[in-house]
């Protein structure tokens, strides 16, 4: 791997290195040896606090929670064929699957730490799943190991291959694929898939770095379908689309840069290029006499190690035109192990950078996740009788508390109170409008306002100067009582009136108060019926799935009704028996009486001249 100025304008950057890297393919299918693999080269140059950032961000996704969180990550993008296999074989130290035409179908997310010696290499394979079978999102991804612990290098590969095989099969089980030895032809593999392969490799000889290899962009219909283009650019989009995802552009020297579909994504989405790395792959691969543009191509190397891999790279570097004869201000671009030290620190400041903001998203996310999970039911019981009784009886204490009244402000007293208050005032104005003299002198007198009312008027609220607190129905004066009367005489002894005109007089008011009690009959039963069917929710709406706070809700509506009909009949008792004329409160009724006797008089003396 080796880095080098690039045809495209990009250009270097603190924020998110765009500046590009090129490399050779002499890592194609090398072989496995006990030196070194990986490439520990950059540990030096990481400090603590780098490597617990790095560490940080691989736990936080372990636990899945990117698909919440935009984490820092690496994203590994280009075309089909572009050279990606090579590229992160060579930072990685494994081996990768490899067949004709597309072969990365899901993405593989790889997840390098550097242990100090006599720590043992090892690889451990896991499969991450964040859809189902239909694609569909599960909302909280799914790690589970595919195999055991790896320890030999070249068992890596396979154990890949079947890990994307289960992934591109949800309907066989992953045991199955694990351990066969059958390729799958049953008509339902599926071309690409979201779900990825999760490798975790540790030992002395690896790098601190993490990045995630996606699936190579399909140039055409002759390399897959239509739909197939556009899955594979749809979920390239999916990464390379948030802010904190570095794009690592693999660009192959073979074809021109600005054909390639990688590059055109790339600037879709950051379109500044703070956040892209390029690499330039195959520089050994361009044809002769294009050496202006590109260095000069060489043989394919196969079946060296990896050690050689990466001496004939500092070795074609070193002395292939083009590429020697850079300035030394380039030469930081060169090679593999520059580009790993350069990811490295960028992904590690870009971590370091995103932390606080990382941490207020995790807070507010847990803070969210807490109320999701106070409004879950409770796990099913295991003694549903205790418990639907417990139920009762604190609904029947809340109830009792309820009716006997609470102080907060919606409570059912303070909810049914206006309404009694506007009942009074209703009947208060059935009061008869009697006027103590003769209909004729009707414009000459005006009615007096007797104060002993004033302590009952001020109970109801009553506004001396309002429209509405003069009494209902037209004026009765003396002479209309008398003529009323007389019509009414039979055989009274003299100075008596007949006992009907009184009652008649009760009658006409009393019959008024049925409107009126019937509404705040049924506001209170609307009222008290929306207070209890709360209550109802409350207490019962988490067992059994809703069915109890159904059926306690039938029960009480029906008790509710049958009661509210009961208490619409005995109201209209009570107010046939206050179409008689009498009264126990003797006392009150006399009282009253010379009270209204004594001021009618007074003011008829008053207005006399």
């Amino acid at each position: 791997m080796s880095s080098t100025s690039t045809p495209d304008p990009y250009h270097d950057s603190d924020a998110g290195s765009n500046s590009s890297f090129s490399a050779s393919e002499t890592t194609n299918n090398p072989k496995t040896s006990g030196d070194g693999v990986g490439l520990s080269n950059a540990h030096d140059q990481l400090g603590r606090k780098r490597r617990y950032a790095l560490d940080l961000v691989n736990r936080l996704q372990n636990t899945g929670i990117q698909t919440d969180i935009d984490l820092p990550q690496i994203a590994v993008i280009g075309n089909q064929s572009a050279g990606k296999s090579s590229l992160i074989e060579a930072i990685s130290g494994t081996t990768l699957p490899r067949a004709s035409g597309t072969c990365t179908r899901c993405p593989t997310e790889c997840r390098l730490t550097n242990v100090a010696a006599p720590a043992r290499w090892n690889c451990v394979v896991s499969i991450r799943t964040i859809t189902d079978s239909t694609g569909q999102h599960l909302g909280q991804a799914r790690n589970e190991p595919f195999g055991e612990v790896i320890y030999n290098k070249a068992e890596v590969e396979d154990r890949i291959r079947r890990a994307q095989r289960a992934i591109l099969n949800p309907h066989i089980p992953r045991s199955q694929i694990l351990m066969g030895d059958e390729e799958i032809n049953d008509g339902r593999t599926l071309t690409f898939s979201s779900n990825y392969v999760s490798l975790q490799i540790s030992g002395p000889d690896v790098a601190d770095l993490s990045f995630c290899d996606l699936p190579g962009l399909i140039r055409s219909t002759k390399e897959g379908s239509t739909n197939d283009i556009a899955l594979v650019e749809g979920l390239v989009e999916s990464y390379i689309k948030k802010p904190s995802c570095i794009i690592l552009l693999t660009v192959s020297c073979e074809t021109d840069p600005q054909n390639q579909g990688a590059l055109q994504l790339a600037r879709e989405y950051d379109p500044e290029g703070l956040r892209t790395v390029g690499v330039l792959t195959k520089p050994d691969r361009i044809s002769a006499g294009d050496e202006e543009d590109w260095p000069n191509s060489s043989e394919l190397k196969s079946g060296v190690t990896w050690q050689e891999a990466r001496d004939k790279e500092n070795q074609f570097f070193t002395a292939t035109a083009a590429w020697r004869d850079l300035d030394p201000i380039y030469q930081r671009y060169l090679r593999t192990r520059n580009l790993v030290e350069r990811l490295s620190g960028i992904l590690s400041d870009l971590i370091s950078k995103r932390l606080p903001e990382i941490r207020e998203e995790l807070h507010q996310l847990m803070h969210n996740t807490r109320k999701d999970l106070a409004q879950l039911p409770k796990e099913p019981s295991q003694d549903p009788m205790s418990d639907i009784s417990a139920m009762i009886y604190s609904f029947s204490s809340r109830l009792s508390r309820v009716l006997e009244g609470t102080p907060e402000a919606e409570a059912l007293l303070q909810c049914i109170r206006p309404a009694q208050n506007a009942f009074k005032r209703e009947i208060r104005k059935t009061a008869p409008n009697f006027r103590p003299y003769e209909k004729k002198y009707a414009s000459q007198r005006n009615m007096a306002h007797f104060k002993f009312l004033n302590n009952e008027e001020d109970e109801l609220e009553w506004d001396q100067d309002s429209e509405d607190n003069t009494e209902s129905g037209a004026p009765v004066y003396i002479d209309d009582v008398n003529r009323r009367i007389q019509d009414a005489r039979t055989r009274e002894l003299p100075s008596r009136y007949p006992y009907v005109v009184e009652e008649s007089f009760i009658q006409q008011i009393t019959k008024q108060w049925s409107a009126p009690s019937q509404r705040l009959c049924e506001l209170v039963y609307r009222t008290t019926l929306d207070h209890v069917l709360r209550l109802v929710k409350d207490h019962f709406s988490e067992f059994g799935q809703g069915l109890l706070e159904r059926q306690t809700r039938l029960i009480i509506m029906e008790h509710m009704k049958d009661r509210f009909e009961a208490t619409k009949d005995r109201i209209e008792w009570l107010l046939d028996l206050e179409h008689r004329p009498f009264t126990m409160n003797t006392h009150y009724f006399l009282d009253y009486g010379a009270r209204h006797l004594i001021a009618t008089t007074c003011a008829q003396a008053w207005e006399q001249p």
